[in-house]
């Protein structure tokens, strides 16, 4: 079965890490799509409080993916400052 996580030797924790930044790289594209439109847009400080929250691998890909939000110091330093904090928090937590 494709939940059956019980019997797996792959850890909860990285399962919900891996959902979590598919989640936050959908939220990257779906800001794109918004920004195209015209339409409300997804709050910068979200996008930077996915990213505390383990999301930052997620919000990484989706930026350079969907060319979103690349021009933007802010997130061409911050967010990749942040996937490292959140490496090293796992490695703090789980080693």
């Amino acid at each position: 079965m494709v939940f059956d996580f019980v019997n797996s030797d792959v850890p909860i924790w990285l399962v919900l890490y891996g959902i979590w930044n598919l989640v936050a790289f959908l939220i990257v594209g779906a800001d794109k799509h918004f920004a195209r439109k015209g339409a409300r847009r997804v709050r910068e400080r979200t996008f930077f409080g996915i990213a505390v929250l383990f999301g930052a691998a997620g919000v990484l890909l989706g930026m350079y993916v969907y060319r979103h939000k690349t021009l933007h110091k802010s997130f061409v330093i911050g967010i990749p400052m942040l996937l490292l904090l959140n490496l090293f928090c796992f490695y703090t937590l789980w080693k």
